[in-house]
């Protein structure tokens, strides 16, 4: 069965992963630096790993082909994708393996640019389409992958 990993900290659309993957009777595994609230649900688990990158390296010690990670760090996708896993990023969008070796180009580039002072701010807020559009997407991969992994019986 695959298992749905949240990078938890900064995640904004838990609750959508939470009612996705209980659609789907997915185990969920959220993952993050400090004691958060989850669900008291069989399926949901929570991991605390304390430190600088300990939660994501718990996540990509963990992830193996089938499973799924919810999250915006572009290094960790890298290093989910390498490990066969599939990634979605809170804002619906599906990283794949053709796209992020330009994702992480981008990520160097901009954060290159934030320490000369040369660009400033973050992404914008999430909005509802955003939130949809995740929905979509988590569905979509869910299904993706169950057709090349059906459920056990």
């Amino acid at each position: 069965m695959s298992t749905v990993y949240i990078d938890a900290d900064a995640c904004p659309v838990k609750d959508e992963v939470y009612k996705v993957a209980g659609r789907y009777a997915l185990r969920v595994v959220v993952v993050a630096n400090a004691t958060l609230r989850v669900p008291a649900e069989p399926l949901v688990e929570l991991i605390v790993r304390t430190g600088f990158g300990a939660a994501d390296d718990y996540i990509a010690e963990q992830i193996g082909s089938g499973d799924i990670v919810i999250t915006a760090d572009i290094p960790l996708a890298a290093r989910c994708l390498a490990a066969g896993g599939r990634v979605v990023d809170p804002r619906g969008r599906a990283i794949t393996d053709n796209e992020i070796g330009h994702l992480l180009g981008m990520r160097d580039l901009m954060d290159n640019l934030r320490q000369s002072g040369d660009a400033m701010g973050g992404p914008p807020p999430m909005v509802a389409k955003d939130r949809s559009r995740f929905l979509s997407t988590l569905d979509e991969v869910i299904n993706a992958v169950r057709r090349m992994k059906p459920p056990e019986k």
